[in-house]
């Protein structure tokens, strides 16, 4: 608060304080806007968006959340918002993935002993007393428990209410898994009246998960009850062989005083999750929550939006916070980590990352991180590279630093290249640069195959065809790297491959389909067929949807239709074609947010929207924009189409209703969309901010009218990376009516390898 200024407005000094304290005032009013109260954790929980609504903070090791005890493809992140009943409250959950597995060191209180048996223990609650905000969640269970639960990066912290006169419990159940995870082996030792230590040792969509954790409460254990699991014989703790256990911290009456507990993670040691504990001081709950809250409204800050749309908001904001769930840090503060070999390896900078959902996240969430998380986002490049270091490829899927090989492609490809390209400090760009020309001359996946041939052909190797176009996506941008680094022999090499879809255009049918190595195509061919049958030639998807898989090559895609309107005519023709109940019965349940046969519930269709832009019809593209946010994205447990997908669905929706989305994620352009909010305040690496103001701006006047760049006419369709670290204002304004001529010029599109 300023009390008094001299008024002797000739003094620089004066005028030095008028300067900073309208600065205080700005940064006051910023920092209090308290964003955090736009998110809803439980958005994504409902449907199949596979979120989950407990406590973390940014990219922590710890997401302390509760499980309903369910199993099922909707239970993927262990909860889901259609149950009644919660099992356990476990410290490691997957953010909107499509397989389930970790939910590691589970526990959950009871007023008396818990009998151990093969089914869960279960106990009933009603959502009306259930709370969730970032770094946050609360549950009063029906058995009269009071659940409260926050977390730093490596501990959460726990505060339980009983009810008055009960002998209170706390299960460390190491046996709880859901779908694929089984546990293999547990330990769980007291060191003192207060302290715990273990581990678990798991199996499941990754091979191999090593968990160690140390707990600590508040009051003192009466007994430690050490029971192997579905034995139903209580054993002396020091008689664990090796099996797997569950433990029971019982207390006495805590006559009405909460039971407060914290537990740190570590992947190496029991003794490196003791010191994690750490992170914590003393019990003051309260004081950890708004420490987390903190945080969140860090990251919250970094984009502020001005709308009257409440609505829109929560839906931005919810997307933000979920764009900030994966990767997750694996490593402890000093940088040591134990990978799934058993190696025990320190990052040489940094920290060590897990949880890359390549195959979904290059397309939007990896750019968005470029400017969202610079710092960061070294650490994330850097884990792909160590990664590389211990297996000799780059990651497809890393979880827990095993390789699940889950999806097609090598797109750790694009996001190290988007990154090179943008010339991203504190990355070896030929280092970076030999791991990507490993991934693309491997000898699994199909790839020797794809060399021989120029394309994979389906009697070698099923989803034939999304592996063929993925591949020659990723060898484009290989290319564009080799070309900054100068190795102009591999950039001719990979330009050549990045045209490998054009051996599957079939021109008889408009579509890229299957073909056999002896160059005929496979029949039957119906462009609607979705199947999961390893057999099909399509990963989650058809040939609608992947036909349009060629963003580095949009009018190359477009001369192989016919010319750019056919390719205008193709995508409205995809908008609007009726969606088969026959070909789709064997549908991935991943092919959802149907408009016509695009599906934005699914990844591959992300893109597709945007590709009106690069053939001069960029008032397509911003009434499709429209609607797909209006349509696919509601503040909702089921607000999202599909998967949230560690935060690709929700990147889109960041980037789209911004107004521009990397369409080709390595080429640092922008394209421009339908921006949503009055006014948008990015702060971008440097210390920078872009202001983008849409003028004019409603429901109805979705059609940009004309752009400026800092007062001064801009007539490109999109803006680059490099524009846009130079901060400045960024103008639309919109009208109710498509302006034709606004981007219809040739040298305002985004670019293509055909231009």
């Amino acid at each position: 608060m300023i009390t008094s200024i001299p008024v002797i407005f000739g003094s620089k000094n004066v005028k030095r304080i008028l300067c900073c304290s309208i600065v205080t005032i700005l940064f006051s009013q910023t920092t209090a806007q308290n964003l955090t109260k736009y998110v809803d954790p439980f958005i994504g929980t409902g449907g199949h968006g596979h979120t989950y609504p407990g406590a973390t903070v940014p990219f922590g090791m710890v997401q302390l959340s509760p499980d309903n005890g369910s199993e099922g493809w909707d239970w993927c992140s262990g909860y889901n918002f259609i149950d009644s009943t919660i099992a356990s409250f476990s410290h490691t959950h997957l953010s909107g993935t499509g397989c389930g597995d970790w939910v590691d060191i589970s526990v959950m209180p009871n007023t008396k002993l818990i009998p151990d048996k093969e089914d869960f223990f279960k106990v009933h609650f009603s959502h009306k007393n259930e709370k969730a905000s970032p770094g946050f969640y609360s549950v009063k269970l029906d058995n009269g428990i009071n659940v409260s639960l926050t977390a730093t990066e490596r501990c959460g912290m726990h505060k339980y209410e009983f009810p008055t006169g009960c002998d209170p419990v706390l299960r460390f159940q190491l046996s709880y898994t859901i779908n694929y995870d089984k546990a293999v082996k547990t330990r769980i030792i007291q060191l003192n009246d207060s302290t715990i230590v273990g581990y678990r040792y798991s199996k499941g969509w990754a091979e191999v998960q090593q968990v160690f954790f140390a707990a600590r409460t508040s009051r003192p254990v009466y007994k430690l009850h050490v029971y192997q699991n579905n034995r139903h014989k209580e054993v002396a703790m020091d008689n664990q062989d090796g099996s797997v256990y569950n433990g029971e911290l019982e207390f006495k009456d805590p006559a009405g005083k909460p039971i407060m507990m914290k537990v740190a993670l570590s992947s190496v040691s029991t003794e490196k999750a003791l010191l994690a504990l750490g992170e914590i001081k003393g019990w003051d709950f309260e004081r950890v929550k708004k420490n987390a809250v903190q945080q969140w409204e860090e990251e919250l800050e970094k984009i502020t939006v001005k709308t009257s749309n409440d609505n829109l908001r929560h839906i931005f904001y919810s997307a933000l916070y979920h764009t900030c769930m994966a990767p997750v840090v694996y490593s402890d503060a000093d940088g040591k980590y134990k990978n799934a070999k058993g190696q025990t390896l320190k990052m040489a900078k940094g920290q060590r990352y897990t949880v890359f959902s390549l195959w979904d996240t290059f397309r939007g969430l990896n750019p968005l991180f470029t400017l969202t998380q610079p710092e960061r986002n070294v650490d994330i490049l850097n884990s792909m590279l160590a990664f590389y270091d211990e297996n000799g490829l780059l990651p497809v899927w890393d979880l827990s630093t095993w390789e699940t090989n889950c999806m097609t492609g090598y797109h750790a490809v694009p996001v190290l290249a988007d990154a090179v390209l943008k010339n991203t400090a504190g990355l070896d760009a030929e280092r970076a640069y030999k791991a990507m020309r490993a991934s693309a001359f491997q000898n699994v996946r199909g790839t020797q195959d794809y060399i021989k041939y120029g394309y994979l052909p389906q009697n070698k190797e099923g989803h034939s065809v999304t592996k063929t176009v993925e591949f020659a996506y990723d060898d484009w941008c290989i290319a564009q790297v080799a070309k900054k680094l100068n190795k102009m022999d591999d950039y001719a090499l990979f330009m050549k491959r990045s045209e490998a879809y054009k051996l599957l255009f079939d021109h008889a049918s408009g579509f890229i389909r299957g073909k056999n190595s002896n160059g005929n195509w496979v029949e039957p061919f119906d462009p609607l067929l979705t199947s999961t049958e390893q057999s099909s030639m399509y990963e989650e998807g058809n040939a609608w949807q992947y036909t349009f898989f060629v963003p580095h090559d949009v009018r190359g895609l477009a001369k192989e239709l016919g010319g750019n309107d056919k390719l205008g005519d193709k995508l409205d023709a995809l908008f609007n074609a009726a969606p088969s109940k026959e070909t789709f019965k064997d549908a991935p349940p991943d092919v959802s947010g149907l408009i016509g046969q695009y599906a934005h519930g699914n990844e591959p269709s992300h893109h597709i929207a945007y590709m009106y832009t690069f053939v001069g019809q960029a008032w397509k593209t911003q009434e499709r924009v429209r609607y797909i946010v209006d349509s696919m994205y509601h503040a909702a447990p089921d607000g999202y189409a599909g998967n949230e997908d560690c935060g690709q669905m929700s990147a889109w929706a960041v980037w789209s209703t911004i107004g521009f989305y990397p369409a080709n994620p390595a080429t640092g352009e922008y394209v421009f969309g339908s921006p949503m909010f009055d006014e948008v305040v990015m702060q971008v690496p440097g210390d920078k901010q872009m202001t983008i103001h849409a003028k004019n701006n409603s429901k109805l006047n979705m059609y940009i009218q004309s752009v400026t760049l800092n007062g001064r006419p801009y007539t490109k369709t999109y803006i680059d990376h490099a524009t846009l670290l130079k901060g400045g204002v960024l103008e639309f304004t919109m009208g109710a009516l498509p302006n034709k001529e606004w981007g219809s010029k040739p040298s305002d599109w985004p670019s293509s390898a055909t231009n």
